[in-house]
């Protein structure tokens, strides 16, 4: 297999997941904005594009034991799969997280400013992703859900119009969360604390860098596999 320059970011990271961390490497974006060539990123960062090709086209691509193929799976066992591994794990540590960032913030705000701003950074992103992940799991994974059961009947036609329309409201969510987290990791300085820092400030740095990466294969799932592929579907079937 040779990766060529215009090839798309995100195709390439939905059939063969190991590059993400060779685009992870260079800082590039492959889940929200995995819609670019890798010329086209490599251009917007000031990034050597044969460096990347080189890494990239150095990988193996044997499928590892313990390797997912989530492009392989049936629509409504990836949105479940999403709902309860991603969606529950953003559910259950925001409260962690947050508890954590305040009493940093208190503490240590004072002589690291920028505590400050990442705490009301995370405390915003708790907030859309809450009312992001409801609308997912009441509008558009109960549709997803709806075309394969009904897949070989005919369909009653969504109040919504066509799933294209809250996709492209879940996709522009998922670039603000992708903005957000960028700045977060620019004011952590990439989520290292300093030396002198407690136990309860490195413990929130972690979780944070845990929470970002669980973000990035989260929206990697749904703007690279689902979300087309639930398109696609819905373009196949009739409605009444």
């Amino acid at each position: 297999m040779s990766i060529q320059e215009n090839t798309i970011i995100g195709e390439l990271v939905a059939e063969h997941y190991q590059t993400a961390s060779v685009f992870k490497s260079f800082k590039i974006d492959f889940c929200c904005n995995g819609n670019r060539s890798i010329l086209e990123a490599c251009e917007q960062k000031g990034i050597d594009v044969q460096q990347v090709l080189k890494k990239l086209n150095d990988l193996s691509f044997n499928q590892n034991e313990g390797e997912i193929d989530f492009n392989s799976w049936d629509l409504d066992l990836l949105a479940e799969y999403i709902q309860k591994k991603h969606h529950r794990y953003v559910i259950k540590t925001i409260p962690e997280l947050s508890l954590y960032l305040k009493k940093v913030a208190a503490v240590h705000g004072e002589h690291h400013p920028e505590l400050l701003e990442i705490r009301d950074l995370f405390l915003a992103s708790a907030e859309e992703l809450s009312a992001h992940l409801h609308k997912e799991e009441n509008i558009v994974f109960p549709f997803i859900k709806y075309m394969i059961e009904k897949e070989n009947g005919t369909l009653e036609p969504p109040f919504f119009g066509e799933l294209k329309n809250p996709i492209d409201c879940m996709k522009e969510e998922h670039n603000n969360e992708g903005v957000r987290f960028r700045k977060i990791a620019e004011l952590s300085d990439n989520y290292t604390p300093p030396a002198e820092a407690c136990n309860t400030y490195k413990v929130s740095f972690a979780m944070l860098k845990e929470f970002e990466e669980d973000l990035h294969k989260h929206i990697h799932l749904e703007n690279n596999i689902l979300f087309p592929k639930a398109i696609e579907l819905e373009k196949e079937l009739q409605f009444v």
